[in-house]
């Protein structure tokens, strides 16, 4: 029996994203399966059955009538589901736990660099000085983190092992040992309020977008040793207003923010954030994934799913994510 072929549309992204290394690991874990690297190879559109997208050009699936699921293979699916053409099929998103874990270094790391003052620390280096500062301990600091889904949970439950006072808002109840919870329209503003350290992982959705402005900001405490309040987001660029980012570390509504997405991505070379001294930025790197383990966990799907069985973490096109 000939299999239906898997078509790869690849675009953007580093060294991992090169489109013709991801069609040599599906050629290594889809035996017998045609591989085909669009838009470069040719294909009978009626003879592809999977696509495995990033970003690929609005109306690029639409030519597949027989498509049976499409695989995105990074953690957003925002880009792909603005595709207005896109095929009523189900759209997969990508959960392997290396993406959870590295995201949850990714937090850790950037909560701690706050927390224990290494911009002021970077910046005594450069000026040559040894003018250590008084440090306090994570318990005195109040880390919130909006959006409280896989990897919401993984990053609160590392960060509570630290010390530090944990809670989460999600859209729906959770109850979660150790971590204060919020939830709701009516939930945001007490969570804002007792935050000192905002880690943002929501997906990008029309109710999220830009949900990082100043009324948000001006929201979060003040009164911890950091002095002013600190943003990490390493959820989605439409997350954010970034000239409310720059207007808040300007006037001290912000102390200081690490951001590993943006509006425009790359990050315009003429754009204020890369030289503001109170701002970490990272090339969008945060979870970035081993490429094999996503093209087993490809693989392993599209097998279960031509068994008969159900396909795993299908997006809720209603919601979004």
């Amino acid at each position: 029996m000939i299999k239906g072929a898997l078509a790869l549309l690849v675009q953007g992204g580093g060294e991992n994203w090169l489109p013709h290394l991801w069609k040599e690991r599906f050629l290594d874990v889809c035996a017998g399966r045609p591989i085909v690297l669009l838009p470069d190879e040719a294909v009978d559109p009626g003879e592809v059955h999977y696509a495995a997208v990033w970003k690929p050009p609005a109306g690029a699936l639409a030519a597949f009538p027989h498509l049976r699921a499409i695989f995105n293979l990074g953690a957003g699916v925002d880009a792909l589901l603005a595709d207005r053409t896109l095929p009523k099929v189900p759209v997969v998103r990508v959960s392997v736990d290396d993406l959870t874990k590295r995201m949850t270094e990714y937090v850790v790391l950037h909560v701690l660099m706050h927390h224990r003052q290494q911009l002021y620390l970077w910046n005594c280096q450069r000026q040559g000085l040894w003018e250590p500062r008084a440090q306090w301990a994570a318990g005195a600091i109040r880390v919130g983190i909006l959006g409280l889904g896989t990897l919401g949970l993984d990053a609160a439950s590392a960060l509570r092992r630290l010390g530090f006072q944990v809670a989460g808002w999600s859209k729906s109840p959770k109850d979660i040992h150790g971590v204060e919870s919020f939830h709701g329209p009516d939930g945001l503003e007490p969570f804002l309020k007792r935050t000192n350290i905002l880690v943002c992982l929501l997906p990008l959705t029309p109710d999220t977008r830009h949900v990082l402005n100043r009324r948000v900001f001006a929201l979060l405490d003040h009164s911890s040793p950091l002095g002013a309040p600190v943003l990490i987001n390493a959820g989605r660029g439409g997350l954010q207003v970034e000239a409310d980012i720059l207007a808040c570390l300007n006037d001290g509504t912000l102390g200081t923010v690490t951001l590993d997405v943006f509006e425009t991505e790359p990050l315009p070379a003429d754009s204020p954030l890369w030289h503001h001294p109170g701002v970490i930025i990272t090339p969008h790197n945060a979870a970035d994934t081993d490429p094999e383990e996503i093209s087993r966990y490809v693989a392993r799907q599209i097998a279960r799913f031509e068994a008969g069985e159900a396909l795993d973490n299908v997006i809720d096109l209603a919601r979004g994510y």
